[in-house]
């Protein structure tokens, strides 16, 4: 495997549009229930623990760029297999891959619970699964350019929801908030480890770094990106923390779509109709990335041979990746019986996303920056003597 991706021009996107990739992708279906996950583990101080979290996201997007730097252009992936070698580095990646599947999973069968639950009750979980997957994969065949072209128009389209925002807030009681930090330092981090979920999907940001034009603003516009989430989310829970009663947020499984439930437009009185709806575009992205990075993995682990005169856009061991990676997927919608089940899943990827996502990243990142700094000494001895 080579370490160092060079694709071809054609395939590079423009640096600013790192920002509505990594904001899309850690925008999805966890934050519907982020306020009240939060809040059963730090009270009125959930927004606290929010924000916290957006600053530990970014802390580890730091870490990844000046991993990513110390090479030419490389991916998780490639860089895997340089610091593990080719039998523990594949290892690695086949692991990742299956976090990233299942992330994909989670994401997909939370979206369609909330579907059965506000819209369509009596709606086959397998039909819903069918279309979101195929639309999936309809967009991920496109290749990279298509999938950050689905995450700019997810976020440019769906933006205007924050706004909706200000219907709950003439109804909310800033006295909720205080007495600020009234809540002790372990419920505080408790509530940080439980935003890991929602912010979930920055560390795809290693995946696409090698199809970036301009590396040297990789930097500044995924800081930009996660700084846009955390400050979308840390507002989102303060408005839920103030319109809920003292143990409302705690009974209510989806606050955010809950307090649409006061919206009213001229002749529409169920706004959350349009909510979840719209909730698909913002869902999108993120099923997209998950698939093409976990898909990317055919192409980069398993050596088979190369089609002649196939698609340059995507390739054929990815393509065949992506079919097969969709039909499992399919599949294990038919396991899924009862919410318990679901929420057993989503607390596993969770824990599974905390350390692959926040800690995970951090430590190969020493191991790369100390990897290279032995190399530059060993050359420099050599040279010298």
């Amino acid at each position: 495997m080579k370490v160092d991706l060079h694709p071809k021009e054609g395939l590079m996107v423009n640096a600013f549009l790192v920002l509505f990739f990594i904001h899309a992708s850690q925008t999805g279906v966890g934050v519907v229930g982020l306020p009240r996950i939060v809040y059963l583990a730090a009270k009125h101080d959930a927004w606290i623990s929010v924000f916290l979290g957006g600053i530990l996201s970014g802390i580890v997007l730091v870490m990844m760029v000046i991993m990513l730097k110390k090479y030419d252009s490389a991916d998780l992936y490639g860089i895997q297999v340089d610091v593990f070698g080719k039998w523990l580095g594949n290892a690695m990646n086949i692991f990742y891959m299956i976090y990233m599947i299942l992330s994909f999973f989670v994401i997909l069968m939370n979206y369609i619970e909330i579907v059965q639950v506000w819209i369509f009750p009596d709606l086959p979980t397998w039909q819903i699964s069918l279309a979101l997957i195929l639309l999936t994969i309809y967009a991920v065949n496109g290749g990279i350019r298509i999938i950050v072209g689905v995450a700019f128009i997810s976020v440019i389209g769906t933006i205007w929801l924050i706004f909706i925002l200000i219907v709950p807030m003439q109804y909310s009681d800033p006295k909720n908030l205080f007495p600020i930090l009234n809540t002790d330092l372990k419920h505080i981090i408790n509530g940080v480890y439980k935003t890991s979920l929602s912010l979930m999907g920055f560390e795809l940001l290693m995946f696409l770094y090698p199809y970036v034009k301009d590396k040297k603003k990789v930097f500044i516009y995924s800081q930009m990106g996660n700084l846009l989430t955390t400050i979308i989310f840390t507002a989102i829970t303060m408005v839920c923390i103030t319109f809920f009663a003292e143990n409302g947020l705690a009974r209510t499984i989806w606050p955010v779509l809950s307090m649409f439930k006061i919206v009213r437009l001229p002749n529409l009185e169920r706004f959350e109709f349009i909510a979840v709806s719209f909730w698909m575009l913002i869902i999108l992205p993120n099923m997209c990335c998950y698939l093409w990075a976990a898909s990317k993995g055919f192409s980069r682990i398993i050596n088979w041979k190369q089609k002649k005169g196939f698609s340059r856009i995507i390739n054929w061991k990815q393509k065949k990746g992506i079919w097969i990676i969709g039909i499992l997927v399919w599949a294990g919608s038919f396991f899924i019986k009862a919410r318990y089940q679901m929420n057993e899943l989503t607390d596993f990827v969770a824990h599974l996303g905390f350390l692959t996502a926040f800690c995970y990243p951090i430590l190969l990142s020493i191991l790369v920056i100390a990897k290279k700094w032995y190399q530059g000494r060993k050359k420099k001895s050599a040279e010298v003597s």
